[in-house]
């Protein structure tokens, strides 16, 4: 019998069988974060950080509506956080609508999400002006020199974030 066809084989015939081995290893390309890596040293919760994250890519149209998201397991994976911290973070975004989840099809960024994402950001920026205000009373700056230091701190045309000096 020949080794390699199993079939009858004359006496007087050399064959030569060449068996090869080969494997093959396939890894998946590596997944890009959709938001900043999170901590438990940084300040809030780690659902908070999700949230505050995907709030921040959505606002600044890293993000756009009708981007699928991450399923829960996958991004608690890339984040190295619990599948109920997520699926937490996920629910909230879900009641501020800025996310909407369809059954059997993932979780998207919603269309009204940008809109709302901003005016969330415009809300916390109110209040830590509040708190800035009040900070700069306590410390005895008057209005035209807490409206000085604000202008030094604006970005200046071109820039698009303010300055950190």
């Amino acid at each position: 019998m020949h080794p390699c066809t199993r079939s009858p084989v004359h006496p007087l015939t050399l064959t030569y069988c060449i068996c090869l081995l080969y494997t093959v290893s396939v890894t998946p390309a590596p997944r890009k974060l959709i938001i900043p890596p999170i901590s438990a040293a940084a300040p809030g919760a780690l659902y908070q950080q999700i949230v505050d994250g995907l709030k921040r890519e959505v606002s600044e149209g890293r993000l756009t509506p009708g981007t699928a998201l991450p399923s829960f397991r996958v991004l608690a994976e890339d984040l190295l956080v619990s599948v109920i911290t997520v699926k937490r973070a996920y629910e909230e975004l879900e009641r501020e609508r800025i996310i909407y989840r369809r059954q059997g099809l993932g979780t998207f960024v919603a269309d009204t999400a940008d809109e709302r994402s901003r005016d969330a950001k415009k809300e916390r920026a109110r209040e830590l002006l509040v708190e800035a205000l009040r900070e700069a009373t306590e410390a005895g700056l008057g209005a035209g020199e807490v409206v000085a230091l604000l202008r030094t701190l604006l970005p200046r045309k071109g820039k698009k974030h303010v300055n950190r000096t």
